[in-house]
């Protein structure tokens, strides 16, 4: 009798079986978060590669005051379903910034003034991660809301 009670306490035939039963819900639910995690990220350099192809053909065709809508839609379309994109630009006369597409065309008010033009394109879509979790990033809604954006000093 003292043999089969001993016998019973060295059995291990089924530890690993429900070792495995119990960590596998951790395990999965630690795949589905890094899934999620690289899906935004991965977003978010696409959208950065969108604003920088934007940027991009800025810096070789120029910019006028007209284009800002063209460029914004284009952006708006690799960008993908639900992404917006805004294009602002200014001139800046000794570092101060002078908004408004009338400042920008005709320059600095002073002739002596040192200035830049500059072109910035900030395209947002909203992600939405498998599993609703609230992350410190996270709108209320359980969303999370990924950017790209790209400059450029014209002149």
């Amino acid at each position: 009798m003292m043999k089969r009670k001993l016998s019973v306490g060295l059995d291990v035939a089924g530890t690993a079986t429900i070792e495995l039963a119990l960590t596998a819900p951790i395990l999965g639910a630690l795949l589905i978060g890094m899934v999620d995690l690289s899906t935004a990220f991965s977003n978010k350099l696409r959208l950065e590669q969108v604003a920088q192809r934007t940027i991009e053909r800025v810096q070789q065709n120029g910019f006028t005051t007209g284009q800002e809508t063209i460029l914004e839609t284009e952006a708006q379309t690799a960008g993908g379903t639900g992404s917006t994109a805004d294009l602002t630009f200014w001139i800046e006369c000794n570092g101060v910034r002078q908004t408004g597409s009338t400042a920008y065309t005709t320059g600095c008010p002073n002739s002596g003034d040192v200035y830049g033009r500059f072109v910035e394109l900030v395209i947002v879509k909203t992600h939405t991660p498998i599993i609703a979790a609230r992350f410190s990033q996270s709108n209320s809604n359980g969303t999370m809301t990924v950017r790209g954006k790209a400059g450029i000093r014209i002149q």
